[in-house]
């Protein structure tokens, strides 16, 4: 079913780390498109705060403090969305970063998979068959990252998370695909947002970096033209460039390069001739 058909429909939209950053445009976004809001954060402070704003402009607004690594309360989350009327959209968008090594930090690799995906994982499992079944037309977005698809070094544990996300959204595609369902699904890859956690070491935006809004509005016009992959540029890194090292990226695997060649010494000036190529 197309995006223009869901907002036809109307009905929730449920956004987990819905408080702040990209979540919280998306729910501004959604509210203004006519959709109810149910936000789920860890922070209930924040949760607090975001509510106030979106009612003070004339959003209906529910709010759940939930871990989203937790399955049964993301199973308790779809109860209480499902008792209040239609999902109509699942945002799984909270996420978490720490610094990792690939021999190092065992207990925040288990930390950020937990809530990177898992979190995404279980909003899937507990709202998704109830969207079928509801045979109306819904969307599944699920957050991913540009470091999920080009892997680079440096924080393994985040990137191997995102790379799962990607996996687990294109798997769910398919599936919806195959058995003619109403519901779609997309993965949203934001480029260099602006957001709470980029704010607390840049007290001021980046040149380079869009604004959550920005991203946001990216996302949903590329919902309405049916894409899965959707990869937000910035004001640095084109839809072009982004193109480029993807397509370098699966150029290891197909070419025998070294692993993440891109960042090798000895195939550096390559890669710089074809990203501008």
């Amino acid at each position: 079913m197309t995006w223009t058909e869901t907002e036809k429909s109307g009905g929730l939209a449920v956004i987990t780390g819905g408080a702040s950053g990209v979540g919280l445009a998306a729910a501004e976004l959604l509210s203004g498109r006519g959709f109810d809001l149910l936000l789920a954060d860890r922070d209930a402070n924040a949760l607090e705060k975001a509510a106030s704003g979106l009612k003070a402009g004339g959003a209906s607004v529910q709010t759940a403090v939930v871990d989203v690594a937790d399955t049964a309360a993301m199973h308790k989350l779809a109860d209480h969305a499902f008792a209040s009327g239609p999902v109509a959209v699942l945002m799984n968008n909270a996420g978490i970063a720490r610094p990792t090594g690939t021999t190092t930090e065992p207990d925040v690799w288990r930390q950020i998979l937990d809530v990177n995906f898992y979190g995404v994982l279980n909003g899937v499992q507990a709202f998704v068959p109830r969207m079928k079944d509801a045979g109306r037309a819904a969307a599944v977005i699920n957050t991913g990252s540009k470091q999920g698809i080009t892997t680079p070094p440096g924080n393994p544990a985040y990137n191997v998370s995102k790379a799962a996300v990607k996996v687990l959204t294109e798997q769910l595609a398919h599936e919806l695909r195959e058995e003619a369902s109403q519901v779609s699904a997309h993965l949203f890859v934001p480029g260099f947002t602006y957001t709470g956690m980029i704010a607390a070491f840049m007290p001021e935006k980046p040149p380079a970096a869009w604004t959550s809004t920005e991203c946001v509005d990216y996302l949903f016009d590329r919902v309405a033209q049916g894409d899965f992959y959707i990869l937000c540029p910035d004001n640095d890194v084109t839809e072009a460039k982004d193109a480029r090292r993807v397509l370098w990226a699966a150029g290891d695997i197909a070419e025998n390069r070294p692993a993440l060649s891109r960042w090798h010494p000895e195939w550096k000036d390559a890669f710089t001739r074809f990203e501008g190529s």
